[in-house]
């Protein structure tokens, strides 16, 4: 075991790899890769070259959060969320992204945008990095023109919590989703060791 790590940060690397596979989806694709170690074995990883994503911890000026509950089918189950999306249109800037969907989803926008955390959603099976952003200074909008809700989407409720409770779902196990649970941990957490006016903003490349 190393002594006390003092570079508490990720690097960026990869080491030589061979493509044996791909199958094409419908939003991402399936990879095999061989790939070489720097003892120089191989081994062969599948994973999930998938689109980054964003999701939107939005706060209003009473401290209650908007989430929503949508049906999600892999895992069977409705889920409570933040509102959130793929950066699967012609723009891939997070931040555009995470306008796109606040408003579209939830029919709002925010003055004040900032990056409560950067995290791999799966690391060793995907390739999805997502940003979760906090928005405040919130206003109700009308939802971009020609847009309509459909599939799961459509069948969606939305509404606003109490972020203690939020908080005391999360560590009974009841709220599942990996977005929320991180923004909302993320959110408290800064709140708590007054971080909150010094993260960082949200218009940082990703």
């Amino acid at each position: 075991m190393s002594d006390l790590w003092k570079d508490l940060s990720d690097q960026e690397v990869s080491w030589p790899s061979r493509r044996q596979h791909l199958t094409q989806g419908v939003l991402m694709d399936f990879v095999v890769d061989e790939v070489e170690t720097p003892s120089k074995s191989t081994v062969v990883r599948n994973y999930l070259e998938h689109p980054n994503s964003v999701g939107i911890i939005a706060m209003d000026d009473r401290g209650r959060i908007a989430v929503e509950k949508q049906y999600r089918h892999p895992v069977r189950s409705v889920l409570v969320e933040a509102p959130a999306g793929l950066c699967d249109a012609e723009d891939k800037d997070l931040l555009v992204t995470a306008r796109r969907e606040l408003a579209e989803e939830l029919g709002l926008a925010a003055q004040h945008w900032s990056i409560l955390v950067d995290a791999y959603a799966t690391p060793g099976c995907s390739t999805q990095l997502a940003r979760i952003f906090l928005a405040r200074g919130l206003e109700e909008v009308s939802r971009p023109e020609g847009f309509l809700l459909e599939g799961e989407e459509a069948e969606m409720e939305i509404g606003w919590a109490d972020l203690d409770d939020l908080l005391d779902a999360i560590f009974h196990g009841k709220l599942r989703n990996p977005t929320l649970a991180m923004g909302v941990l993320a959110l408290k957490t800064a709140m708590e060791t007054h971080r909150l006016d010094n993260l960082r903003d949200g218009q940082e490349s990703g």
